[in-house]
């Protein structure tokens, strides 16, 4: 859909899980940035008056879990602009119905686009042709990239077509983990749905190509997928097998309104 007007905005309210929250950007100070803080700072630099920001994000939640928890006292702040992104958590389980989870979306971002405030959502990159065991989700991934381009239609949401963007699929952008994005990622994130709000500074710039990467050997290629498969997989694997969420016993960063020093988020 058309992006809307440049218009301000008092509150700020970031809903989602470990990408929202920041996972892997690190702030300096112990913690993690992410490119909802950086959008927030954005916004705080871009108009007069400041921003009141909260982001209710907390790592491992899952669709459904992202909206009972963090729905309602997100639409209790009275937001004017409101990020909505989750699933990830969602499409790497051994059962997933991508057709649920993308109506969870949907209702979270219409319970907020009926209130006037103005929703972003982004799709999610396709990371399969730099890491192969993302093939293994593929076609979950895009069928919920279609079905939350089609839900953003109805509810009034604007679709930060990140998917769409090749540059997003650069294995650069993305952590080691291969499931976060780095902070050179959560910048370009971030610069994204600047633009797709037109503040001035921002433009499409965000999805330049990286320039070109180094040639990695066969063998270099494959110490890298073993050490992946030892430092990240295998742990999840093991933690997942036994029911436990890297969210577990965590709560939102930034769970109350607080101004943005633009300076320093």
């Amino acid at each position: 859909m058309t992006p809307p007007a440049l218009r301000h905005f008092a509150r700020y309210v970031a809903l989602g899980d470990s990408s929202t929250e920041g996972l892997d950007d690190p702030d300096g100070r112990g913690g993690y940035r992410g490119w909802a803080n950086r959008l927030a700072a954005h916004v705080a630099a871009a108009q007069p008056g400041g921003l009141l920001y909260a982001n209710l994000a907390v790592r491992g939640r899952k669709t459904r879990e992202v909206r009972k928890e963090q729905l309602n006292p997100a639409l209790a702040m009275h937001p004017e602009l409101v990020t909505v992104f989750s699933g990830v958590n969602d499409i790497v389980l051994r059962r997933c119905d991508v057709a649920a989870v993308a109506r969870e979306l949907e209702r979270m971002m219409s319970a907020f686009a009926d209130t006037g405030a103005t929703v972003l959502t982004i799709t999610m990159p396709d990371l399969s042709g730099v890491a192969p065991i993302a093939r293994l989700v593929r076609d979950r991934l895009l069928a919920l990239n279609e079905r939350v381009r089609e839900g953003c239609v109805r509810a009034g949401a604007t679709c930060v077509d990140l998917a769409k963007a090749p540059v997003t699929g650069d294995l650069r952008l993305w952590s080691e983990d291969r499931l976060h994005a780095n902070s050179a990622g959560h910048a370009r994130i971030a610069a994204a749905l600047a633009h797709a709000l037109q503040l001035p500074g921002h433009d499409a710039s965000w999805a330049d190509p990286l320039p070109p990467a180094p040639r990695v050997s066969v063998v270099g290629r494959l110490g890298s997928e073993l050490r992946w498969t030892g430092e990240h997989l295998v742990p999840w694997l093991w933690r997942h097998a036994r029911g436990i969420s890297s969210g577990d016993d965590r709560a939102a960063k930034r769970p109350t309104l607080e101004s943005v020093d633009a300076d320093n988020i």
